[in-house]
């Protein structure tokens, strides 16, 4: 044991020379960008102070990203042209001034949403009869609803219209209801999974909904382009304007939480009735992605703690689960080296979000479970004897180190603490460069 310790000690005075050497050769070019920016600007410029952080030419800082993976972006847009796309397949059906159209058009929206907004407080085997029957209509049958019967097959834009009003009710429901009332989002979201895995389309939609309400989801780092006004600033941000007044933080911070939520329940659960013979159209390795990335981007102020947290406490339960002792060096990991970051950027008055996330780290390497699916459901998706499946199709976080079962840090040994403290020390700077293909 003590030559393993020494061996260590060893590498890791190596790994750090270097990255003193890597440190400094950054602070240089820095230096040197800025001198060269400096020459170029007038003396006699003085601009005004913009409220909306303008974006940056430097890519990284201290390491972590300042912009949006190049990857995400781009599956953002292609999410973001496929609804527009679809917008435009039943503009006909949406604009129409026929009464009979517009009837369609109203009795199909009420089809999709009534039994959406219904999802949050109905038990279990209710929830089956709610997801048989938004299943039935965009499978093109008849289902009753207002006492009428209405069909997909009464218009041929019927079901694109039905698709994208059943996304947009999905996070609509994220947005409000899971923001008041955390413990919906499950429920929530193993209808729409089961939805998503029989009826693709409403998977993306639903998706490019969320990135365009949340861009964190994705996750993004929002970029506001020079001369931006702070109205659109903030809308790229995510936040929402009434009357041209701008949203108090508190419920701008409340809504990212609640599509946050939804988005890691969806990541955790499939529909427990479906056949399982396919993979979840959305499942873990989206969560392990997300995670990556969102710990590779520089954090941002009361935003980062937030969302880190929720998604953590709502799917670090399957999380844990499934990769075991990969998940807890990357829960050590935030302790020790993320958490200092958001520290640095956190005033006063936003301490509480970044409280509740030190909060969770304590409570996890203390004991404490993270909450599981199977302790919010309703029968008989949830309880003792029964719980949502957990999606498994994912690819091995460190490729060729075999996980092993977690123990408890307060129970480790002296010298195991030093071997672990060790470890974060020597391998953290190559964990910051996990990239994980999408």
């Amino acid at each position: 044991m003590r030559n393993l310790v020494s061996g260590l000690r060893e590498e890791i005075s190596l790994a750090a020379e270097r990255r003193k050497q890597e440190e400094e050769a950054e602070k240089a070019a820095a230096e040197k960008a800025k001198n060269e920016k400096d020459e170029k600007t007038p003396s006699s410029q003085d601009p005004e102070k913009d409220p909306v952080p303008e974006s940056s030419g430097k890519s990284r800082k201290n390491g972590l990203q300042l912009k949006s993976d190049e990857k995400t972006l781009q599956w953002y847009q292609q999410l973001q042209d496929q609804l527009d796309q679809c917008v435009d397949s039943f503009a006909g059906l949406a604009n129409s001034k026929d009464r009979q159209e517009k009837k369609i058009k109203m009795d199909l929206q009420k089809a999709v949403t009534t039994p959406v907004s219904q999802i949050s407080t109905r038990a279990g085997s209710q929830l089956k009869e709610i997801f048989d029957k938004i299943h039935a209509l965009l499978s093109g049958k008849p289902v009753r609803s207002g006492g009428q019967s209405v069909s997909v097959a009464l218009h041929p834009e019927a079901l694109n219209f039905s698709y994208y009003k059943l996304a947009e009710k999905f996070v609509k429901q994220g947005e409000e209801e899971v923001a008041s009332h955390h413990q919906a989002a499950f429920p929530i979201a193993v209808v729409a999974s089961g939805i998503w895995e029989l009826h693709p389309p409403v998977g993306h939609f639903l998706l490019a909904h969320l990135h365009r309400k949340c861009p964190y989801a994705a996750p993004l780092r929002p970029g506001v382009p020079e001369g931006a006004s702070p109205e659109e600033g903030r809308r790229l941000l995510g936040y929402q304007s009434h009357d041209s007044a701008p949203e108090p933080q508190d419920n701008f911070l409340k809504r990212m939480s609640g599509m946050i939520r939804l988005y890691a329940a969806i990541l955790t659960l499939r529909w427990p009735y479906g056949e399982g013979q396919g993979n979840h159209p959305h499942g873990l390795n989206q969560a392990w992605r997300w995670l990556a990335q969102t710990l590779n981007s520089e954090p941002m102020a009361d935003v980062t703690a937030t969302i880190l947290f929720d998604f953590l406490e709502v799917c670090g339960n399957a999380l844990m689960k499934v990769y075991q002792s990969q998940f807890w060096k990357m829960i050590i990991m935030i302790r020790e080296e993320y958490l200092p970051r958001i520290q640095e950027i956190t005033s006063a008055g936003q301490m509480g979000s970044f409280i509740r996330l030190k909060q969770f780290w304590r409570n996890l390497c203390g004991g404490t479970k993270s909450p599981s699916p199977r302790d919010s459901c309703p029968p008989p998706f949830g309880g003792r004897d029964s719980a949502p499946r957990i999606s498994r199709n994912l690819p091995e976080p460190f490729p060729g180190k075999k996980p092993t079962a977690p123990r408890k840090i307060q129970n480790f040994p002296k010298v195991q603490r030093e071997l672990f403290r060790l470890f974060k020390l020597v391998y953290f700077p190559q964990f910051l460069n996990v990239n994980l293909k999408m």
